[in-house]
């Protein structure tokens, strides 16, 4: 259902829901800027400008390029079967009450600006820290790594965790606040979820950052992102609050 949301419990339902793991896909590279243009001669504007308008139509009129066209639709078909698995499936973690209040859940429109490389430096401290939760509760977690990347040319910096107790080391789980949290997503942050790599480079798409059950269902027990994971900036990408709009 969507992608793995294991740091999460039901503090009512034993079972750890799971999303199933998406494949990766390239991080989509930046288009080059267009050199700016020499003035022109008084004489010949007329001409120049028809040119340019030409040119203009022809650019406003052209097609995405179909890596873009197939990154956003790859993303919205996540999102669309994410949605059906929350309404009809019988661990989904919206009360069937609240379901038509939620579904079909809000998103930001799909950036692929936000679908970056990252490189994870390993962390120096491997100790067991207690992260805070939903319920008030700590969960024992450890630190994999710093991940550096960069948004609209911003270095940003996320820490990486896995529990201290799992088996399973693949799937690296990044907590993160933003300077939408709270306003425009959830104020108890948003998840990444990443497949850990045999190299230090990371994919890190905002565009499947994710809301905590918790947001849904209060009985779920969901990790706080630490105060190493709140960006200074915000991130609009990924899934918001329902009842939010932005201009």
């Amino acid at each position: 259902m969507g992608r793995s949301v294991r740091q999460q419990f039901s503090l009512t339902h034993p079972a750890d829901p799971t999303y199933p793991a998406h494949p990766a896909h390239p991080a989509h590279p930046a288009h080059p800027a267009h050199p700016a243009r020499p003035a022109r001669p008084a004489r010949s504007t007329r001409p120049a400008l028809a040119a340019l308008l030409c040119l203009l139509v022809t650019a406003c009129s052209s097609p995405a390029p179909p890596g873009a066209k197939d990154y956003a639709a790859r993303i919205a078909r996540e999102r669309s079967e994410k949605d059906a698995q929350f309404e009809t499936a019988s661990d989904s973690p919206i009360p069937a009450e609240r379901r038509r209040e939620f579904l079909p859940l809000a998103y930001f429109p799909i950036d692929p600006d936000y679908d970056v490389p990252a490189r994870i430096k390993p962390a120096d401290d491997r100790m067991v820290l207690e992260m805070p939760t939903s319920t008030g509760t700590q969960r024992k977690m450890r630190r994999v790594g710093r991940l550096e990347f960069s948004i609209k040319g911003q270095t940003l910096k996320l820490t990486a965790f896995v529990e201290a107790d799992a088996k399973d080391l693949n799937r690296l789980f990044v907590p993160f606040n933003d300077l939408t949290s709270g306003t425009e997503t959830y104020p108890g942050g948003r998840y990444l979820d990443l497949d850990r790599t045999a190299t230090d480079i990371y994919e890190i798409d905002f565009n499947r950052a994710y809301h905590p059950y918790c947001y849904y269902n209060a009985t779920y027990e969901c990790p706080i992102p630490p105060p190493e994971n709140r960006l200074k900036v915000p991130v609009r990408a990924g899934e918001r609050l329902k009842q939010t709009t932005t201009s």
